[in-house]
């Protein structure tokens, strides 16, 4: 008798959590496309928006018991009018839009994603480091226009190019992205200094911990890799750039946050800095007529470090793997405890 009741209660929970209906509020920025939704799909009746606006967000997700969210705010007044749901799923790191005491006192459990992108993510930092240092864009253009055709040289050098070799790079952070920047930094031949929250533990072999004042003083190229909190919001401000050398770059694929723009625009504007590369702004998509959109020195791409092919793979895989361990009763990466 007790094992059929086991039984019939183990029917009931399999039955119940293959019907979970699972809502995804954004899912562009995972799959464009070019990934498949079957596993997902496997777990529940699964309902894909590519984006949803604050206006139909309540009417979209009302019935949902599973969410699966990658910037869509979800905040105390919506979680409050949602009774079925038990679970989010963030397809992202961080989840500082997620109302998580909320959702704490409801019983709601939240879990995200670390690490899929770290390789990609570094990757991007030097993209964006080797336009700088060797102006690709600047003289391919320069070939397409007819420039190099049109004068008696063998080559053409429309600005001067900088050889990586022997530079410092700093690092202001040092979780998973940072550890793969210092990796091709030193690949490289750059000295790697690195300023972290922790700076107590012995660096790993060919790193400095240093100061934050000495960061900014003795770097050539600076990699923001940090994740932001109340302490250091906007903590690359014109102050720091005062500190900086004034041949040294700024490369930001971490939070847009963590700088000040408009104090950036002067710095580069007045030759503080020579030169910026971002992947990440304050406010996203930015408004057309954002400060350091077409600024000479500035190269700024759409936020997409973290969007290889490779990366948001892992990134719906582990997604998956979050919401299996949740339905065994075992969650795993919970960060709403």
């Amino acid at each position: 008798m007790l094992l059929c009741a086991f039984y019939f209660l183990w029917v009931n929970l399999h039955l119940y959590y293959a019907f979970m209906n699972i809502i995804c509020t954004d899912a562009f920025p995972l799959n464009p496309g070019d990934l498949d939704w079957n596993a997902l799909k496997k777990l529940g009746t699964l309902t894909i928006y590519d984006f949803t606006a604050p206006e139909v967000l309540l009417e979209r997700v009302h019935q949902a018991e599973v969410l699966i969210v990658n910037k869509t705010p979800i905040r105390a007044d919506v979680l409050r009018q949602l009774p079925l749901l038990r679970y989010i799923g963030v397809t992202a790191t961080g989840y500082n839009n997620i109302a998580i005491a909320v959702a704490r006192q409801q019983g709601i459990t939240v879990t995200n994603v670390a690490g899929y992108g770290s390789q990609s993510v570094a990757q991007h930092t030097f993209a964006l480091i080797l336009e700088l240092a060797n102006r690709v864009g600047l003289h391919e253009a320069a070939v397409r226009a007819g420039e190099w055709s049109a004068q008696p040289h063998f080559c053409l050098t429309k600005t001067s190019l900088t050889e990586l070799a022997g530079k410092t790079l700093g690092l202001y952070g040092f979780g998973h992205i940072g550890r793969e920047v210092a990796k091709i930094g030193r690949a490289f031949g750059m000295k790697i200094l690195v300023n972290r929250r922790n700076m107590t533990q012995l660096p790993p072999r060919g790193i400095q911990y240093v100061p934050m004042e000495d960061l900014l003083k003795n770097s050539d190229i600076i990699s923001l890799n940090a994740a932001t909190d109340e302490n250091n919001q906007g903590v690359f401000n014109f102050a720091a750039f005062q500190q900086m050398k004034r041949s040294a770059w700024l490369i930001n694929t971490g939070r847009g946050a963590l700088l000040v723009e408009t104090d950036l625009r002067m710095a580069l504007d007045t030759g503080l800095i020579a030169g910026a590369g971002l992947d990440v702004l304050n406010a996203e998509p930015p408004a057309s007529n954002h400060p350091l959109i077409g600024t000479p020195n500035c190269i700024i791409t759409p936020h997409n470090a973290w969007a290889s092919t490779a990366a948001r793979q892992r990134l719906m895989q582990q997604t998956v793997r979050n919401l299996k361990a949740f339905m065994n009763e075992k969650p795993i990466n919970v960060v709403s405890n």
